[in-house]
């Protein structure tokens, strides 16, 4: 069978035949299609889906939770901003004006926070932006454990009772 025989050959030389005389008939009229590169990935209307990230990051950004989220991303990376030793004995509490409450598991440990405190609010506000920590407040523990036993007087305070 030749191409002249074959109708899928006739149909698709017509329509370029008649592909090119609409092009030279815009040619003629001065509308031919614009040759300007396209842009950059399509445009997307408000329904369209979207990045994940970029969902959550708008979502923040909308409601106001910016400051929270990198706290708790902070909070969250504890160990990686203050190190494996201190961040072992150590623990932020809550970020609030300002100000961070960290907890130590001993009064040692507190001391040293507390010798830290300037060099926390520097490495702080590097990773959440300048001027957001402004002091840091250290909480030592409040009631060391109890000695249990057998031998206790009903209303004593403990070893505290001798001299007191």
């Amino acid at each position: 069978m030749s191409d002249e025989e074959n109708p899928t050959a006739k149909g698709v030389a017509m329509a370029r035949e008649k592909l090119a005389q609409a092009k030279a008939d815009a040619a003629k009229r001065g509308q031919l299609p614009r040759r300007e590169p396209r842009r950059k990935g399509p445009r997307r209307d408000s329904g369209d889906p979207q990045l994940f990230g970029r969902a959550i990051a708008d979502l923040l950004a909308a409601r106001g939770w910016e400051r929270s989220a990198a706290v708790g991303g902070v909070f969250g990376r504890w160990a990686d901003i203050v190190g494996p030793d201190l961040a072992a004995h150590t623990k932020p509490e809550s970020f609030e004006d300002g100000e961070v409450l960290i907890s130590a598991d001993s009064t040692a440990w507190a001391t040293q926070v507390r010798l830290l405190a300037r060099t926390l609010v520097r490495r702080l506000n590097e990773e959440l932006g300048d001027g957001t920590v402004t002091k840091v407040k250290v909480r030592a523990p409040q009631n060391a454990p109890r000695p249990s036993g057998g031998l206790r007087v009903t209303g004593s305070r403990g070893p505290r009772d001798t001299y007191g």
